[in-house]
């Protein structure tokens, strides 16, 4: 049972001493990710003693940020998260990014002056997209990830428990991260019927479908088989508008068992 004077929400934890609030939000990464990458599992510092973990979580505020590196200096996260409490009292993930610090980068996230891409959303740099496309990657990934959603989606639905929630609620930013939550047992808030939407636009002769034209690396025929190539023909700009208005929800020990594309990856 939890006590009675526990935290109910994200503005909660961040006004305990640092020490309490930070056990919850370490709470959230895996051992086995530490493991891999060398970094001490209650001071998070490398074995030179560089602290590797930084928390951002101001007091009287309702959002957490946990920022992962995998060694002193790195230029990527190796975990980053973003929480918040909502306007109704739950708990969202606004973003989860996972990066293989191993892997080749690419600057999809940047223009070649450095100019910030905001996941492509306000500015491309379509050479690198291209490239990352290539190598298997998805839209927003400037590296491959490390296969970590089945270890991180017990350990959000936990945190959420100990702060006394049933639900984890999630707004994905691409449609392949819709595809990926649906896989992991989460159901639609709102967006399940666009995303079924999208799935007829995609069957033969479909909208969708007949916009696969080749008319730019993105838009190539056959696209539509995976969820990556999917992801990154409506990253181009297929569905005529950005992909939005998708929310998600997993309640904590069950599978809500929704599927609206059944295609590889």
């Amino acid at each position: 049972m939890r006590p009675r004077s526990a935290p109910r929400s994200i503005l909660g934890v961040n006004n305990l001493p640092p020490a309490e609030r930070d056990a919850y939000y370490t709470a959230i990464i895996p051992l086995e990710l530490l493991g891999q990458f060398g970094i001490h599992p209650h001071t998070f510092t490398d074995a030179q003693g560089h602290r590797l973990l930084q928390i951002i979580a101001p007091p009287d505020t309702g959002s957490a940020e946990l920022d992962l590196r995998p060694y002193a200096g790195a230029p990527d996260p190796l975990l980053y998260a973003h929480i918040a409490d909502t306007p109704n009292n739950q708990i969202e993930v606004l973003l989860v990014v996972v990066n293989d610090p191993n892997s080749p980068r690419f600057d999809t996230d940047r223009m070649p002056d450095g100019t910030p891409t905001d996941f492509g959303t306000r500015r491309r740099n379509i050479p690198e997209e291209v490239r990352a496309m290539a190598a298997g990657l998805a839209p927003g990934q400037v590296r491959r990830g490390l296969r970590l959603s089945g270890q991180l989606v017990p350990r959000f639905e936990a945190f959420v428990a100990s702060l006394g929630h049933e639900l984890v609620i999630i707004q994905p930013l691409a449609y392949h991260n819709a595809i990926r939550f649906e896989r992991m047992g989460f159901g639609y808030i709102s967006g399940k019927a666009y995303m079924e939407w999208i799935d007829v636009g995609f069957q033969p002769g479909g909208e969708l479908y007949a916009r696969l034209d080749g008319s730019t690396p993105f838009r190539q025929p056959g696209a539509e088989k995976t969820v990556r190539g999917r992801s990154w023909a409506i990253h181009d700009g297929l569905l005529g508008e950005p992909f939005q208005g998708v929310r998600m929800y997993k309640r904590v020990g069950q599978y809500a068992g929704v599927s609206t594309f059944s295609g590889g990856w």
